[in-house]
């Protein structure tokens, strides 16, 4: 669960989308560099688990795997909060909900 303000602070996948209008994976003007080196171009999104920019949920206390997140997404369904800023997203008063 992330709120509309977080959504642009996702990553996004390294293939663009060309053949689909407005894709969200789509790069800005016509789309990739003709020749582009991803290996050395895509570094800063790539995933690295030895760094130490992943950090635990600030309740369950369980590590996490987006990066820029305070909560991981099963306590932010469960309190119904935005996983990464924790801006209350949804009113989860009435829910049933399982603790699995």
């Amino acid at each position: 669960m992330v709120c509309a303000k977080c959504e642009s602070k996702l990553s996004h996948i390294i293939t663009p989308e060309t053949w689909k209008d407005g894709a969200s994976s789509k790069t800005g003007g016509g789309g990739r560099k003709l020749n582009e080196n991803k290996a050395i171009s895509g570094k800063k999104n790539r995933y690295n688990p030895i760094g130490n920019n992943f950090h635990k949920c600030r309740i369950c206390k369980s590590s996490l795997h987006q990066v820029g997140s305070h909560y991981c997404q099963s306590c932010a369904y469960k309190v119904g909060i935005c996983a990464m800023c924790g801006k209350k997203i949804l009113d989860t008063k009435m829910y049933k909900q399982s603790s699995t």
